[in-house]
């Protein structure tokens, strides 16, 4: 097949969507179909060109899911859409958030190819953005002829404004570069036991409960460690703070750090911690996790309920509870036989999340839709 993978979001900018794009595209590749990811970019420049066409040079970030979502707003996007259309003749369209502003959507006014629709996100309370546009949308609807939902959690926010049938199909992990016998971090290794915080300091992430949770663990286990890796996202500062005020020793914020070196966190940690507060679609960070044989406190919150069963490959806690939160790392850190005993059922688990598998997924059901769409046009 020639298939065309379509992200709304600036493709200078690493973030969870373009990942998924990024290993859809070479697992396809692998399995011999000629792939062309579309994507605006505020750095076109800077890519390899030989799968990636930039369509948009100029984002802007747009507040999403506690977040921001760095997407084009151009309204010249048209025209540069169907001249690559006519010109690669895609047998295929997989357009990934197709309503996110603005990239996706002229696929879907100018597309004439098999069209599918991969949801992402969740939102508590809802989304604005379909709220707001769903009779805009309605009319282009029929126009998507599969859509796909990565969670339970996110069919039911899409479900919520656009009722019909779509396939769950999780996100994938890269399990062998998680499940790699990879060495730890040699600073870390002594007597102290290691909980690792991971992701970027933005609210949603919830590290602030993390910080009060271990300040009440430190009291009762001072041989604990907390390390903090990750971009800022605005609460760093906050938080380091926090440390300082309340004088907490063996807190280190490493900063970003590089993807490769990522694994060799995972296997720093005794425990690792997501003490996320809400609006994850997914919770590949706790495959990831689970992949290196790492056990896990989480929030018991939608999208982390979806991949971690509370008591098999980690404890859940309520969110914004930094007493729970304390108590759970404790149970675990106290508990060197329960530790084990979920990162070998979290390894196994992780494994059904490898990208091979999800992509096999994706392919089948590009094979069913694209047969499906050709029953309907042959009726009479």
């Amino acid at each position: 097949m020639k298939i065309a993978l379509v992200s709304p979001y600036d493709w200078a900018i690493p973030g969870g969507v373009n990942n998924h794009v990024t290993h859809l595209a070479r697992q396809f590749i692998r399995a011999g179909h000629a792939v062309r990811i579309v994507a605006p970019s505020s750095r076109p420049w800077s890519h390899n060109r030989e799968y990636l066409t930039v369509i948009g040079e100029t984002t802007f970030g747009l507040p999403a899911s506690g977040s921001v979502a760095n997407v084009c707003l151009s309204f010249n996007l048209g025209p540069r859409v169907k001249r690559l259309l006519a010109r690669e003749g895609f047998d295929l369209v997989h357009l990934h958030e197709p309503f996110m502003p603005l990239l996706p959507f002229q696929f879907i006014r100018h597309g004439s190819s098999a069209t599918v629709a991969t949801f992402h996100a969740t939102r508590e309370g809802g989304s604005r953005l379909y709220a707001y546009s769903r009779f805009i949308i309605k009319p282009w609807w029929p126009h998507i002829h599969g859509r796909v939902a990565v969670s339970r959690t996110a069919l039911r926010m899409i479900g919520r404004y656009f009722p019909g049938r779509y396939r769950i199909i999780p996100n994938g992990i890269d399990y062998p570069f998680f499940a790699a016998e990879v060495p730890p971090i040699s600073r870390f290794m002594d007597d102290k036991r290691n909980i690792l915080f991971l992701g970027r300091q933005e609210k949603r992430k919830g590290l602030p409960y993390l910080l009060e949770a271990y300040a009440h663990l430190k009291r009762e286990m001072p041989n604990v460690r907390l390390i903090v890796v990750g971009p800022d996202g605005g609460m760093r500062a906050a938080c380091q703070r926090y440390v300082e005020h309340h004088r907490l020793q063996d807190v280190h914020f490493t900063g970003f750090v590089p993807y490769e070196d990522i694994p060799r966190y995972y296997k720093t940690a005794d425990v690792f911690c997501a003490p996320n507060t809400g609006q994850e679609s997914f919770g590949i960070v706790l495959l990831e996790a689970m992949a290196a044989g790492t056990p896990i406190v989480a929030s018991r919150i939608e999208g982390f309920n979806d991949v971690l069963t509370d008591g098999v490959q980690g404890l859940l806690v309520p969110p914004r509870n930094s007493e729970a939160l304390s108590g759970a790392l404790k149970t675990l850190l106290s508990d060197a036989a329960m530790r084990e005993g979920m990162g070998l059922a979290g390894a196994r688990h992780a494994q059904q999340y490898s990208w091979d598998r999800v992509s096999a997924q994706v392919l089948s059901y590009y094979e069913e839709t694209m047969a499906a769409r050709c029953g309907n046009s042959a009726a009479p």
